[in-house]
């Protein structure tokens, strides 16, 4: 089963993103900012696909996405910043980073699946897309 990484400082999203990415087939764990995904996969190892909020404690998004970026162990790692920031700059800023899609809160099952088929992250076959 393909493993995904929620990580936001909010309780609530990551409740519902850890929600939707299991309805969409992922084995899902979460985390609330950087530092504690940086944690998880250091003991766990990769996964397939991180969503990474922008605006966090201790460690933001982007700092996470630089970091990931620059340790070779997590090169095949999609990641997917969920961000509520909107500015061309801030995507600029992401993509730059090493971000692989960006999609703006709040988003659906069907906006989560098209950004991973742009990623080349394939959803198993028994998932739908209506969580």
């Amino acid at each position: 089963m393909p493993r995904a990484l929620v990580i936001d400082d909010s309780r609530a999203m990551r409740s519902l993103l850890t929600r939707l990415m299991t309805g969409l087939g992922f084995d899902t764990d979460s985390a609330e900012h950087g530092q504690a995904a940086l944690d998880l996969l250091g003991a766990d190892g990769p996964v397939d696909v991180a969503l990474v909020d922008w605006n966090m404690p201790v460690m933001d998004g982007l700092s996470f996405v630089r970091t990931v970026r620059d340790d070779r162990r997590w090169d095949r790692i999609k990641l997917l910043m969920v961000t509520s920031e909107a500015s061309p700059r801030n995507v600029y800023e992401a993509m730059k980073a090493g971000a692989d899609e960006y999609a703006m809160k709040p988003v659906t099952a069907d906006v989560v699946a098209q950004k991973l088929a742009l990623m080349g992250v394939p959803l198993p076959a028994a998932a739908g897309v209506d969580a």
